[in-house]
């Protein structure tokens, strides 16, 4: 078994959801959390409906528009340090809504596993973005 198999990503289209080809953004998770040092670790995503979006994203954010994409970190920021006895670490939930999305989906879905990690472009000097440029292109270059 190779380091990409202990990732789990349990990817599914909500309901309403575009039709979507889902193995390209699960393939980006897995390779970004091969870049971040994350070896084993369960994340969800999820694409949905811009309604859908929307519920969430005024639940959560109080902004009830449809966004591109949303974070939901559970276990993310300490996965690094995550024991090797027991189950693996949950990173958290990803939406991606393919309606709203201004950037390549497979952009969106790396944007969404550094935020589960613990990065923070709206705190940063930028370098969650670079980041996630260098992934993405290095993923792209394979």
């Amino acid at each position: 078994m190779g380091r990409r198999d202990l990732i789990e990503v349990e990817a599914r289209l909500g309901d309403g959801a575009r039709a979507t080809d889902l193995a390209p953004l699960v393939e980006h998770v897995r390779f970004a959390c091969a870049q971040v040092g994350v070896e084993r670790a369960t994340v969800g995503l999820v694409v949905v409906s811009p309604a859908e979006m929307a519920a969430i994203n005024g639940e959560y954010r109080g902004k009830p528009e449809a966004t591109d994409v949303l974070s939901f970190p559970v276990d993310g920021p300490e996965a690094r340090e995550w024991p090797l006895d027991g189950p693996p670490p949950e990173l958290g939930d990803i939406l991606i809504c393919p309606e709203a999305a201004q950037d390549p989906l497979t952009t969106l879905a790396v944007h969404g596993l550094l935020h589960l990690v613990g990065y923070d472009h709206e705190v940063d000097d930028g370098e969650m973005l670079a980041l996630q440029d260098d992934i993405v292109h290095a993923a792209e270059a394979r």
